[in-house]
C-alpha cells in the first residue's frame, strides 16, 4: 500500500530535479552569453581607444570612422591647401615652402595657376616690393553626396604693401579625390580641376 505514494514522490521530485536543472542551466547560457556580449563591447572601445604624445605625456583620444569626420577633413583640407597657395611673404625661399606644401594637395590645375602668376612675376613682385599676402576664409560650399566632391571656396585676399594695403575677393573652385593619407597629406585627399572664379580688387587702403 505504501510503494505506490512512495514512486509517486520519487516522480515529483524527479520533475522537480529537472526543472530546478533545466533553470540553473538555463541560467548560466543566459549569464554567459550578457558576459561575452559585455566583453566585446568592451574589446571594441579599447581597441577603438588611441593615446597621443604630446609634451612627454599620453593623453588618450578616441578613434572613430573615417566617414564621421568626412565633410570636416575635407574642409580642413581645402583651407589648408588655399593658405599655403597663398599666404606670401617677401621671402623667396617662404614663398617656395608654402608652394611646396600646397601642390602635395592638389593635381596640375594648381601648378597651371602657379605658372600664370610666375609668368607674370607676380612672385618676384613680392619679394621685391617687400609685399605680404594674407588670405581669410568666409565659408566653403561642399557637395559630398557622390566622389569626386564638388566644393567652392569664398574668401578674401590681404596684400599688404609699403604704402597700401589692398583687399581682393577670392572665390575658387573645384573637385576632391580621396587618395591614400601621408605626411605629405595627412587628410588624404587631392584637389582636381581648381579653378580661379573671382580675383577682383574690393579696396584699398593707405598706410
Amino acid at each position: 500500500m505504501n510503494f505506490f505514494p512512495r514512486l509517486k514522490n520519487m516522480e515529483t521530485a524527479t520533475k522537480h530535479l529537472k526543472l530546478y536543472t533545466t533553470v540553473v542551466v538555463g541560467g548560466c547560457f543566459l549569464l554567459s552569453g550578457i558576459v561575452t556580449c559585455i566583453s566585446y563591447r568592451s574589446i571594441q572601445q579599447s581597441q577603438n581607444r588611441i593615446y597621443i604624445l604630446a609634451a612627454g605625456k599620453a593623453m588618450e583620444a578616441m578613434a572613430s570612422d573615417r566617414r564621421e569626420n568626412l565633410p570636416v577633413e575635407a574642409r580642413d583640407h581645402i583651407w589648408n591647401f588655399h593658405r599655403y597657395f597663398f599666404s606670401l611673404s617677401p621671402d623667396e625661399k617662404a614663398i617656395n615652402n608654402n608652394l611646396a606644401h600646397a601642390f602635395y594637395l592638389a593635381d596640375n590645375s594648381a601648378r597651371k595657376i602657379y605658372q600664370r602668376f610666375n609668368e607674370a612675376h607676380y612672385y618676384t613682385n613680392v619679394v621685391a616690393g617687400n609685399m605680404s599676402q594674407e588670405v581669410t576664409m568666409d565659408s566653403i560650399v561642399l557637395d559630398m553626396q557622390s566622389m569626386p566632391y564638388f566644393f567652392r571656396f569664398y574668401g578674401q585676399e590681404k596684400i599688404i604693401r609699403p604704402t597700401t594695403a589692398v583687399t581682393r575677393r577670392l572665390w575658387t573652385e573645384g573637385q576632391l579625390r580621396l587618395i591614400e593619407r601621408s605626411d605629405n597629406n595627412p587628410h588624404g585627399f587631392l584637389i582636381e580641376k581648381w579653378v580661379i572664379l573671382d580675383n577682383r580688387d574690393l579696396k584699398a587702403e593707405a598706410r
